[in-house]
């Protein structure tokens, strides 16, 4: 399986092999080896079938809803009065990090620490826009979701092919913003401004270029979970990939929030 520059896809095919015997095996079924469905074997158990589409669609829309609705859940309580913004903001990237960091280095698909992960990222960005103007947050939104779908139907027709040639190009992007986002943040706590974050012209190329990024992110991401479900890996990864696109989505709604709200300061 192809590496992939979400973290959260490294390593996948070796990891989903753990314990699943016959998987990849040329003298498996039409399944690919998969345990319980030969001719004399019992039906397989939901934890042991291998994954589908509208696994990996039920899965990262499961998160995808959960982290929408303690989004607005909490965008609500700060806009009313009733939190301040910055507690749930700061805790909730914090326990979002603590958590993603758990699930990538332990490559484990289980569900209830993928859903906090989603909760936690709701808050944070529930508390996050509803520190913009108004109307910029579903702005945000609508414009993740059209990347989101455009980027789906550019993969399906295949107009923009994942090759190793494009998952290195991205990965070494990905890799460039985030290392010019970490020197910015510690030069600014010097006093010193690169000018990649604010309002002005700089700032806002810089966050289209990132927008680019993340989206040619989900291309490859797209691309991953397709290739789990062509090799037949178990159904309990479809958590694993919902995970992974949730990272690339949470990164790119901020970036796109960042925009809008560079745009309507100018």
């Amino acid at each position: 399986m192809r590496s992939s520059s979400n973290p959260a896809f490294r390593n996948l095919a070796a990891r989903g092999n753990v314990g699943y015997a016959g998987f990849g095996s040329p003298q498996g079924s039409p399944h690919g080896g998969v345990p319980g469905y030969g001719v004399d074997q019992a039906p397989p158990r939901e934890a042991d079938r291998p994954i589908t589409v509208d696994d990996v669609v039920m899965k990262t829309a499961t998160t995808l809803g959960v982290a929408l609705l303690t989004g607005i859940i909490t965008s609500v309580l700060v806009l009313g009065g009733s939190i301040s913004p910055w507690p749930p903001l700061i805790i909730g990237f914090l326990v979002g990090l603590v958590v993603s960091l758990i699930v990538i280095f332990k490559q484990t698909p289980n569900p209830a620490l993928i859903l906090t992960y989603s909760a936690a990222e709701g808050v944070a960005l529930g508390a996050l826009t509803s520190l913009v103007p108004k109307g910029i947050g579903l702005q945000a939104l609508l414009g993740t979701a059209l990347v989101f779908g455009v980027m789906l139907v550019v993969y399906r027709t295949g107009a923009v092919k994942v090759t190793p040639k494009l998952t290195k190009w991205v990965i070494a992007a990905a890799g460039g913003a985030f290392l010019l986002i970490l020197v910015n943040l510690v030069l600014s706590m010097f006093g010193v401004n690169m000018g990649i974050r604010g309002n002005g012209p700089m700032a806002i190329i810089f966050s289209l270029v990132v927008i680019g990024i993340a989206a040619f992110m989900l291309l490859l991401d797209f691309d991953l979970a397709d290739q789990m479900i062509r090799e037949g890996l178990p159904s309990k990864w479809a958590w694993y990939a919902a995970f992974g696109l949730m990272t690339t989505l949470v990164w790119l709604y901020v970036e796109i929030l960042r925009l809008l709200w560079a745009l309507n300061s100018d």
